[in-house]
């Protein structure tokens, strides 16, 4: 019998956090979500005690609130190994030591306890292309533990209509058991003036105009499309001095992307960043022709949400979430077309009346997705179970 059925007795007054993607001056994907969600619903809530569970010393910023009490246990989850004896074996023990009612983690993850878990599923891109993940060992542990914690869970967060479907569908988890919290983006910084633009453009290229790409340099962001796509573009409107700012580590840089960019025409005109500010993303995005995020899977889509509140026009992909998310606020494409890729490059760069308009869609657009709003699905998830 499902455990939500029981809970009517049920008192929640610790509540457990998976905290170990907390990590200071390394803040990214699901490591920004977990801050971001802490940081309200600790904060909106100090008749709760919140146990964060760190795998590492921790800095003094992620104690948000004086209801929150930092633990940190005696290993780094840095290898599947190590993520299994940490999940299934000290977070227990640590657990029952501190008396903890409810656990929540911000990822798949959870501990092996008799108590209330949620956790947040992203997406599933794993489990439908296992070239998605560039380490064999950790696909081989996402594929065997993930259906397993999902399944385990009391209830499921997950951050798109997309998402929850997509579990459903792949896992064969019951509809009640999930709820869509949506995610967010970064802060939006101030406004670029045209002297800030003429010098983010003067710092990156030379003071041309561009297009930009940021995320993880990996397979699913189908940096190979996009590296063929800009040297389509470039055949086709000869002579214009359009570069490609690429955002992000080479992480996954070896093998068929660095391949793809060497036989590249216009590799020349590929400015790589490496990783950088949120605050400079935001310069480097106003400055932009557009976001060019063609991916193959997306669980949500952050940078399209950064892009519209940084006055951005996106081409992103037809897929997955991506739609979902971008609605009719961007072009959308096939991400298998390179062809269509350019096509969309090229339309943005020709025509900066269309560019206009989408940016003006997307301000629309971001205003839907907020970390308060993303904050107060989560909490409405764990209220099933405070009573």
């Amino acid at each position: 019998m499902p455990f939500c059925v029981c809970i009517e007795k049920f008192i929640v007054v610790r509540i457990g956090v998976n905290t170990r993607l907390l990590l200071k001056d390394r803040l990214e994907g699901i490591g920004y979500f977990t801050f971001q969600i802490l940081k309200r619903i600790t904060t909106w809530h100090k008749d709760i005690e919140f146990y964060f569970f760190f795998d590492r010393p921790y800095d003094a910023d992620f104690v948000f609130s004086s209801n929150v009490k930092p633990i940190v246990l005696p290993l780094q989850s840095r290898h599947p190994v190590l993520w299994k004896i940490y999940f299934d074996f000290l977070l227990p023990i640590y657990c029952k030591k501190y008396k903890i009612d409810l656990f929540f983690s911000p990822e798949n993850y959870l501990p092996k306890v008799d108590i209330p878990t949620i956790c947040t599923v992203h997406d599933l891109n794993f489990m439908h292309n296992d070239a998605f993940i560039g380490n064999a060992m950790h696909q081989k542990y996402y594929l065997k533990y993930f259906p397993k914690n999902a399944i385990k869970a009391s209830s499921i967060a997950t951050v798109s209509e997309y998402s929850k479907q997509d579990i459903i569908k792949t896992l064969g988890i019951e509809e009640e058991k999930i709820t869509v919290v949506y995610s967010a983006a970064n802060a939006c910084f101030d406004s670029c003036t045209n002297v800030d633009i003429q010098a983010i453009k003067q710092k990156y290229t030379q003071g041309e105009d561009y297009f930009y790409f940021v995320g993880a340099i990996s397979k699913r962001k189908n940096l190979e499309g996009i590296f063929s796509a800009f040297d389509i573009f470039k055949q086709e409107n000869l002579n214009n001095k359009t570069k490609l700012v690429i955002i992000g580590n080479k992480k996954w840089w070896k093998g068929d992307i660095e391949q793809a960019y060497n036989i590249m025409k216009h590799k020349d005109e590929v400015v790589f960043t490496g990783r950088i500010s949120s605050e400079e993303i935001s310069k480097i995005a106003q400055g932009s022709i557009g976001l060019v995020f063609p991916s193959f899977f997306e669980g949500f889509g952050v940078p399209i949400i950064e892009a519209f509140q940084n006055n951005t026009a996106v081409i992103t992909s037809n897929n997955t979430s991506l739609i979902e998310i971008a609605s009719d606020a961007a072009l959308l494409i096939d991400p298998y077309n390179n062809n269509a890729i350019a096509k969309a490059m090229t339309t943005l760069y020709n025509n900066p009346s269309l560019r206009q308009e989408l940016i003006e869609k997307g301000k629309q657009r971001a205003k839907f997705f907020t970390w308060d709003k993303t904050a107060q699905r989560i909490w409405s998830i764990i209220e099933k179970y405070k009573q």
